[in-house]
């Protein structure tokens, strides 16, 4: 498969993932005993696509353990710093993998391979840089300290067949106003699993949280 054609494959797959959920949660796991049963309740309350940081040194575990036992959902792994995290994710099982930012390196690396790179960017500059290497789906972060909604209309501007996935502060009240921006495919967000609930291990209020997102964000969605 040459270079051209795994460029048009990451977008089309990464567009594919986005279509699934309004939000994709964002998810830094602790324990191996909590990562099924959150998963099973964001899946079941209509959040299929799940991003499992690189922050704990159980994330690959988690990562494994969803790809294995939830045929139904995405799992992508975030935070992904540098081409060895990248290809242990994608061994794990990751479906799509996430950055904070962007590095040629980490760019590069991602075109050699099947497992698609939704890459961080935070500047028109950046934005620039990894357009340039072929890339047209970004991850903005961290989205409200960068501008927000401001700053995602503003890229529009100059480069318009970009769409982005907003993560970084935003929370069910104002996650509406990214995505009804004409370039925002869906957002990224830690509001889902709140640790209260994680810790009383109430599930179904998880799941419920998820329920209510998705009514709230893409209410002709069935669950």
């Amino acid at each position: 498969m040459n270079n051209e054609t795994l460029k048009q494959q990451n977008i089309t797959e990464i567009d594919r993932i986005c279509s699934l959920s309004p939000v994709i949660p964002v998810l830094t796991f602790n324990t191996l005993d909590e990562v099924l049963p959150i998963a099973e309740a964001l899946v079941k309350g209509g959040l299929p696509v799940l991003e499992v940081t690189l922050r704990t040194d159980i994330a690959l575990q988690a990562i494994k353990l969803i790809a294995d036992s939830l045929p139904n959902a995405q799992v992508g792994a975030g935070t992904v710093l540098n081409p060895k995290q990248y290809d242990a994710a994608c061994e794990a099982g990751a479906t799509f993998i996430v950055t904070p930012g962007s590095t040629t390196e980490l760019l590069e690396h991602a075109l050699t391979h099947k497992v698609p790179l939704l890459p961080g960017i935070q500047t028109i500059s950046e934005l620039m840089h990894a357009y340039a290497l072929g890339y047209k789906r970004f991850k903005f972060f961290p989205a409200e300290v960068s501008g927000g909604v401001n700053a995602l209309k503003a890229f529009a501007g100059p480069i318009g067949d970009v769409r982005f996935c907003p993560t970084g502060g935003i929370r069910l009240e104002t996650a509406a106003d990214y995505l009804n921006l004409n370039n925002v495919m869906c957002v990224g967000g830690s509001w889902l699993t709140p640790q209260a609930l994680i810790n009383q291990q109430d599930w179904q209020a998880i799941q419920q949280i998820a329920r209510d997102t998705v009514f709230q964000l893409r209410p002709h969605q069935n669950i």
